[in-house]
């Protein structure tokens, strides 16, 4: 199925995985409207760029709150990571403290007194659940951490403490996953090297498009969603979206797009 649109009544316009909801987990895949913060990181901006012109703190976390208000998760703590573009995972366990400044590209909990939330602007934002909705993961997975295979370390640590799923394709099969909006193909126009990272890991199941000067562009969503089919999660257990950041400027930051200053959205 495809993601669905929400425009909430307190403002923020977000979107919601019809796997996810049916399952109780409470989420949202964030846009840019519905927000406080100025030009141009107008309006609900979920995170400043590395340098350079940056937005007030106190909007972003205002945002927070409107997004978090709308989709039913206020009141929870809310953990995150310093994003590297890998495939490390940080396990939220309950009742221990989770520092917000270590590194990793996946966060995944048991804990329902937490909220799990990775930023993005082009790169794929994964959320994953088990069936139950008791155990949950929040993925990045920009170009690196797709060839990485992020999403794959994130559903391994899912099935762990899930605890009465075995790892492997026996397991994943009770996995819920939403891919949510990133870049699309026909804009993530790239170098040869990067699209023989792409080949190197998925071969014919992934189409590259060549070009002269040996540039070309590579499909992010398309080789997630690949590899969580690998995994063994049945396609009726995915959810995605033919959104993309790049050309739907009206409902998203783009990092491509606006050449590295604009917002983050999250998931």
């Amino acid at each position: 199925m495809f993601l669905q649109r929400v425009e909430a009544t307190s403002g923020p316009v977000y979107y919601v995985s019809p796997l996810l909801r049916e399952a109780g987990v409470p989420h949202a895949f964030s846009t840019r409207l519905g927000g406080v913060s100025a030009a141009p990181f107008d309006a609900l901006n979920l995170g400043n760029p590395g340098g350079g012109l940056t937005d007030d703190r106190a909007n972003i976390l205002q945002n927070y709150a409107r997004i978090f208000d709308a989709a039913k998760l206020n009141g929870r703590e809310h953990c995150w990571l310093h994003q590297i573009h890998g495939a490390v995972v940080a396990r939220v366990i309950d009742g221990t403290a989770h520092d917000n400044n270590d590194k990793g590209d996946a966060l995944a909990t048991r804990d329902a007194s937490r909220v799990l939330s990775v930023r993005v602007a082009d790169c794929c934002p994964i959320l994953l659940a088990s069936e139950d909705g008791a155990c949950v993961a929040a993925v990045h997975s920009g170009w690196r951490g797709t060839v990485a295979q992020v999403v794959l370390a994130a559903l391994e640590v899912v099935l762990k403490l899930k605890g009465d799923s075995p790892t492997g394709a026996k397991g994943a099969k009770n996995i819920l996953a939403a891919i949510g909006p990133c870049i699309g193909m026909e804009c993530f126009e790239t170098g040869p090297e990067v699209l023989a990272e792409f080949d190197n890991v998925f071969g014919a199941e992934i189409r590259s498009l060549k070009s002269a000067g040996g540039k070309g562009r590579a499909n992010i969503r398309e080789a997630v969603r690949v590899s969580l089919l690998r995994a063994g999660v049945p396609e009726r257990n995915i959810d995605t979206t033919e959104l993309c950041t790049h050309r739907d400027s009206g409902e998203f930051f783009s990092h491509r797009r606006e050449h590295g200053v604009t917002g983050r959205m999250a998931a």
